[in-house]
């Protein structure tokens, strides 16, 4: 009997740290311009979900981004600086593109099978009082916080429609906010 009951709690001991060892992290959220990254506009958490993938959990300042969709996505490198292309300075270059360990070329969106990078799109609230603060939670079922340690997250000027058509990367435009994701 008390062998069972030993073996019983080393079971429930068991899985309760499994269920403890859910990773997160919080996400600095910057402005980011030509001239380089600005100040804070707020934070993304992001945890394992239970059943796998990630919760992203948005916290951002109302006045922060324009009202509408915004592209949202995880881009490969651990940087939010500005960087060079063609002698201009561009926000957020060195990030460089979309998270794409597969190597599919292809942004098709968070359920498609594009780039792992491709997030559900933000969309910023308005109210008759004004902007309202962002504070909505997204899943990805593709990703884990151990693969995007040290990666980066980048908000768009606009919506994204999943697509390469008919512009490049769903359309989203220039990179105004960006964090780098804790390793």
């Amino acid at each position: 009997m008390k062998r069972a009951l030993f073996a019983s709690a080393a079971v429930v001991t068991l899985l309760v740290a499994g269920i403890a060892k859910a990773d997160s992290v919080t996400v600095d959220m910057n402005a980011i311009s030509a001239k380089g990254v600005g100040g804070s506009i707020g934070t993304v958490m992001i945890e394992d979900a239970p059943n796998g993938g990630v919760y992203l959990h948005l916290r951002i300042k109302p006045e922060a981004l324009t009202p509408g969709p915004h592209g949202f996505h995880v881009h490969q490198n651990g940087s939010c600086d500005a960087a060079d292309k063609d002698g201009k300075m561009v926000a957020g270059l060195a990030a460089g593109g979309h998270y794409d360990p597969d190597g599919a070329g292809k942004h098709m969106g968070p359920a498609g099978g594009g780039h792992k990078g491709d997030l559900p799109v933000i969309f910023s609230h308005v109210d008759d009082d004004g902007a309202v603060e962002i504070y909505e939670t997204k899943y990805d079922a593709r990703l884990s916080v151990a693969e995007l340690k040290g990666k980066s997250l980048m908000i768009h000027a606009g919506g994204d429609n999943y697509s390469d058509e008919p512009a490049a990367l769903g359309g989203g435009g220039a990179r105004v906010a960006c964090g780098v994701i804790p390793g």
